[in-house]
């Protein structure tokens, strides 16, 4: 039998699985895939606490849907996505290697020349769907420095157990690190 998390965000409510770390550590997943009203929701709640920005960065793939969104509400024709693989269409790469909470395996993300072009001297804004350990986080920091953009806010739809004390970034709601049995650790 499955558990479920009830999380409320940007005027919506989800059930989010709760999917077990270990035996005494859970999360409750979140996914912007396939949830248009979802994600249009939080876009503009993002929109409307977001620092002035020139262009947005995001790292592959949950994200996507978000930077996508906020940058069409927005009126930017052009945003960031920072890959989990090298593409033969990427030359002159740039990459940092990123360990996260909800991947098992070390990875690497990159930019190609066009993305690093279009980073260069801009003013960045770095979203996401969570932060969690914020690792996602410090990889796109070091390939938006490496690509010469300014870095003026980071923001995510939630942030994750600790995350959620930080004050360098911006969020909509809190999202509970949950015990072996689906329970909000305190």
């Amino acid at each position: 039998m499955h558990s479920y998390y009830t999380l409320q965000v940007a005027g919506l409510e989800r059930d989010l699985l709760v999917c077990p770390l270990n035996e005494s550590l859970s999360i409750a997943a979140f996914i912007l895939f396939g949830d248009v009203e979802l994600t249009t929701c939080c876009a503009a709640e993002l929109l409307k606490i977001a620092p002035e920005h020139d262009i947005l960065i995001t790292a592959e793939s949950k994200g996507i849907p978000l930077a996508h969104e906020m940058a069409r509400q927005s009126g930017v024709n052009e945003y960031v996505v920072a890959r989990k693989g090298l593409k033969v269409y990427m030359p002159n790469p740039i990459s940092v290697e990123v360990q996260s909470i909800t991947t098992k395996n070390v990875q690497t993300l990159y930019l190609g020349d066009r993305e690093t072009k279009l980073l260069a001297g801009r003013r960045v804004l770095i979203v996401d769907d969570v932060i969690s350990t914020g690792e996602s986080l410090k990889a796109l920091e070091a390939l938006v420095e490496k690509a010469g953009g300014q870095i003026v806010g980071r923001m995510a739809v939630l942030a994750e157990g600790d995350a959620a004390k930080r004050t360098d970034i911006q969020f909509l709601a809190p999202l509970p690190m949950l015990d072996g049995e689906g329970n909000p650790l305190a």
